[in-house]
């Protein structure tokens, strides 16, 4: 969410340009292709001895004895354990060791599910420890990595060109379009939403000194989840610092109705910043599964993803080397839904179809990329996980916008994502475009449908965004790429254009 690349799925837009050796040993059983597919293009990581790398452990089971025994074998295998979760069976470590992999295997023995490396980019934030300041910015690491490679230098989103920048002044209501195109304004007349709804923004901070987001923004439960993973509530730690991704995203789901600037979707729920985006740009899987789980275990009703897991924007069940961080962030994701948390995601900005896999020529994107085949069995992170509410991006005109992904069976909901105005970084205000943009109005709405429907369970949340959305003919053609499906379900805007009057009413 906030600024990927042309080749970047999701995140922020510009105008014209899109927003967003040998390999060591790893354990757990990597699926076989799907039936009739090719094998997705192996990626192989090298670790050499010496390199700080970091990796997910997955435990056989979720519970505290046998991650006990992951975490000893951590130790065993000379790796430092920097986040441990119980709750899901995952355990984030650093090592220096080139066959760590395998070495925590064999220490670990049947406590071990699988074992691998989280990036293809040796650990640029240091090794956090107990006790520990987060590190300081500015260590040599991926950004000027991919400068030197003449890459984009943010990872996950898209830069986002900025239109309209401004101090916030008089009310803006009447320049929000979005709002009338999912019946956010009839909404309003009916509610703003309860306060004891929080929604987590899982971006890169939201700015606690903006005027309109300032009433609604919950420090309590705010954190930073990019300190290698470990949850980090010193105060500052989850603002802004090098993105106004996550300030726009928060601003469009509940920017209040204080008198100033705008309004979001539901402006009297409680937001909360979880940040996962380093300041190079990256979401890497131990920065996901924190928020997830800290979203789990802090009350949140909604969390708002408009990113994909870096650096893979495809995570394959085939490859060895990237099954055990897909399954981790799984784990995190289930585990959220369990404790009553709806997930919201963006589909991602490369106007590719997620129900027809081919190739993909960005990834890894935190060393050099590999052209490569992929199939069924790789999906984008966390918008294609169970339970996940995937979100395409319309235009002022209900198309569907050129940049947006597509999927019949993929896409849950459409929603307004191109040129949204929304808050901005220094108290302002700015319009942008992206699936990142779409993703945080049906935040919003499902902000509103646990506010009417306090008892109603994630699952509900989800069955409820769908039946209500506005059904949207397929008749149009975006980028060439033809919509398939029928009226009431689609590749381009799926069960329909989501409506929060008919969350509310």
């Amino acid at each position: 969410m906030s600024h990927r690349s042309a080749h970047r799925r999701l995140g922020a837009l510009g105008a014209a340009a899109t927003c967003l050796l040998t390999a060591s040993f790893f354990a757990g059983p990597a699926a076989a292709a799907p039936l009739d597919e090719p094998a997705s293009t192996p990626v192989p990581v090298a670790t050499p001895d010496g390199v700080l790398m970091s990796y997910v452990v997955n435990a056989k089971a979720a519970t505290p004895g046998q991650t006990r025994l992951v975490e000893a074998a951590v130790r065993d295998a000379e790796g430092v354990v920097v986040q441990s979760w119980p709750q899901i069976g995952v355990v984030v470590a650093h090592s220096t060791n080139g066959s760590f992999g395998s070495d925590v295997v064999a220490a670990g023995g049947n406590a071990v599910h699988s074992v691998g490396t989280t990036r293809t980019a040796p650990v640029s934030e240091g090794t956090p420890e107990i006790g520990d300041a987060p590190p300081a910015p500015g260590s040599r690491g991926a950004a000027e990595y991919k400068k030197a490679q003449g890459q984009p230098q943010l990872g996950g989103f898209s830069p986002g060109e900025v239109f309209d920048v401004a101090p916030a002044a008089d009310p803006r209501e009447a320049e929000q379009w979005n709002m009338a195109q999912i019946n956010a304004d009839d909404a309003h007349a009916i509610t703003d939403g309860a306060r004891s709804v929080l929604v987590g923004v899982l971006d890169s901070g939201v700015e606690s000194t903006h005027p309109d987001l300032a009433p609604n923004l919950d420090l309590d439960t705010s954190v930073s989840c990019v300190d290698g993973g470990r949850p980090d509530t010193t105060p500052g730690a989850s603002e802004p610092t090098t993105s106004a991704h996550g300030t726009h995203v928060a601003g469009t789901i509940a920017a209040a109705r204080n008198g100033v600037g705008i309004v979001g979707v539901a402006p009297n729920v409680e937001i909360a910043s979880v940040k996962v985006v380093n300041d190079d740009g990256y979401i890497y899987p131990e920065y996901a599964i924190c928020g997830f789980v800290w979203a789990a275990e802090h009350g949140m009703d909604v969390t708002n993803n408009s990113y994909y897991v870096d650096p893979f924007e495809f995570w394959c069940d085939d490859q060895p080397e990237q099954a055990p961080a897909k399954e981790a962030v799984r784990r995190a994701v289930a585990y959220s839904e369990k404790k009553g948390v709806v997930s919201v995601a963006a589909a991602g900005n490369s106007a590719y179809d997620l129900a027809n896999k081919t190739t993909n020529a960005s990834s890894p994107n935190d060393s050099t990329a590999v052209d490569r085949v992929i199939n069924s069995g790789c999906h984008d992170l966390p918008t294609e996980l169970p339970g996940v509410v995937t979100v395409s991006s319309t235009t002022q005109t209900e198309q569907l916008s050129s940049f947006s992904n597509r999927g019949l069976g993929v896409i849950d909901v459409a929603a307004p994502g191109s040129s949204i105005l929304s808050t901005y970084t220094g108290g302002a205000y700015a319009r942008m475009s992206g699936t990142s943009m779409a993703s945080p109005h049906v935040a919003g709405v499902a902000a509103l449908l646990k506010s009417a429907h306090p008892e109603a369970t994630p699952a509900q949340i989800v069955t409820m965004l769908r039946e209500q959305a506005d059904d949207h003919e397929c008749t149009t053609t975006t980028r060439g790429a033809a919509c398939v499906g029928t009226t009431d379900d689609n590749s381009y805007y799926g069960e329909g254009i989501v409506d929060a009057l008919d969350a509310v009413g």
